[in-house]
């Protein structure tokens, strides 16, 4: 098969004006795709993000015995096999360049008995599975891989499996989730305790389909447990728009002269704010209305408006956990900002799909940003109100936030930023292109063969 290679150009923009609604939350979207595997019954969701890394969930599922039916774009069922009851898939499960579909499923499968090979794609597969690994092996699973704890990885889940009790040694929702899925078919209670809060979607899913899951908060850590063997109900879910899809939007009007646009229905969970809190903090205009909660998950209405005074500043460590995703967006709009902006204790951008970190200094300065780098620093001295040289080529690393992010700078800057290599961005956005069209971004694709 040929492959067909996405290129955008992003040109300066005039004010970006109009309402939109940002697709669903991808971390939720794979939560609920699990969790609806896990029941007994039918269970739907509507808003579930249109993804690659999203389907690569999906397909995934369905090789381990749960029927998922799309009804229409946004709309799917999904029957369940019911807790401990996933079946020995017949094909290696491919997890594209999704590291939530291959972490989450590790958890899934480790304590159910059966033989389970996972891959993913290139990128994937250079990226760390021994964070999820370690514990999990702690079930009674085993697991065999080539090189390191890196995919592909075979696991052979326990047919006895043990709750256990473990301190993540870095904070992650993604391993907290692993850990708590593969708990619910353990006899017992299976506990994860976390120094820093993270991401709680999989506590609040778990909770809506009947596990009974309990949330301690002490003064210096967290534990959450769940109880193994529940008999999950199925139940309907609205998954809200993904607020770090949505930072791309907002960061671009806060950055091209005379925009002002509304998001519609976007998930503000207090464990994922942290970029709103940050750009406010840096003088951006932004109102957050209509606040409602649904299925646990707080929901919001955002404007934002054209923010010529952004003052560059630091951005604390302990924040990390809730934006880690949006560091290379927020790193464009400091670009933007009077003065440095310093973002510490990001060493967790290094293994994602690309080294996020070197990706932004690399692309930044060829930009004609001032920027310096540690091994868990970036620090980008912003033109203020001088103009963004831009006129350079990006190389996206396969990185689909690299690639959005360049693409905003672009309409911000004095010449146009091409981005190669932007097909990554159907992993988690896919009409990101139309989206920003619609609001008057301008921006370009080309399609060429490798």
């Amino acid at each position: 098969m040929v492959e067909i290679l996405e290129t955008i150009r992003a040109s300066i923009s005039s004010g970006l004006k109009g309402e939109v609604r940002i697709p669903g939350d991808k971390s939720i979207s794979h939560r609920a795709l699990i969790l609806g595997s896990l029941t007994i019954g039918e269970t739907t969701v509507d808003g579930l993000l249109d993804s690659e890394d999203v389907l690569s969930t999906a397909n995934a599922i369905c090789a381990l015995g749960a029927k998922v039916d799309i009804k229409r774009p946004g709309i799917c069922t999904i029957k369940g096999v019911g807790v401990g009851g996933f079946k020995e898939p017949d094909n290696i499960i491919d997890c594209g360049n999704s590291g939530t579909s291959a972490r989450l499923l590790l958890g899934a499968v480790s304590s159910n008995p059966i033989k389970v090979t996972f891959t993913g794609d290139g990128s994937l597969r250079k990226r760390p599975m021994d964070r999820v690994v370690v514990p999990l092996t702690k079930f009674g699973a085993t697991f065999s891989c080539n090189f390191g704890n890196k995919l592909p990885i075979n696991v052979v889940g326990s047919d006895q499996s043990i709750p256990i009790r473990y301190e993540l040694p870095v904070p992650s929702a993604q391993v907290k989730s692993a850990i708590l899925l593969a708990g619910l078919n353990a006899r017992g209670r299976t506990t994860v305790v976390e120094r820093e809060d993270t991401r709680d979607h999989t506590e609040k899913m778990l909770k809506a389909f009947g596990a009974n899951v309990i949330i301690d908060k002490k003064e210096q850590f967290s534990e959450i447990s769940v109880d193994g063997f529940p008999r999950l109900k199925p139940v309907r879910i609205n998954v809200p728009g993904d607020i770090s899809s949505a930072s791309f939007p907002i960061a671009a009007a806060c950055m091209v002269p005379g925009s002002e646009i509304s998001i519609r229905h976007v998930g503000i969970n207090p464990l994922r704010d942290g970029f709103i809190d940050t750009l406010v903090e840096m003088g951006a205009k932004i109102k957050v209305m209509n606040r409602q909660h649904n299925a646990g998950e707080l929901i919001a209405d955002i404007k934002v408006t054209y923010s010529p005074h952004l003052k560059g500043l630091e951005v604390p460590a302990g924040r990390a956990a809730r934006m880690i995703d949006e560091y290379p967006i927020l790193s464009m709009v400091a670009a933007t900002a009077n003065g440095p902006t310093i973002m510490k204790g990001i060493r967790e951008l290094r293994y994602k799909e690309s080294d996020r970190i070197e990706s932004i200094e690399k692309g930044l300065q060829d930009s004609g940003i001032d920027v310096t780098a540690s091994e868990d620093t970036l620090i980008v001295n912003g033109s203020g109100q001088k103009s963004i040289k831009g006129g350079c080529q990006i190389n996206a690393y396969n990185d689909h936030r690299i690639a959005m992010s360049f693409t905003c700078l672009g309409l911000a800057s004095e010449k146009a930023i091409q981005i190669n290599g932007a097909n990554s961005i159907h992993t988690s956005f896919p009409n990101f292109v139309d989206l920003m069209h619609s609001i008057g971004a301008c921006i370009t694709i080309s399609k060429n063969k490798a």
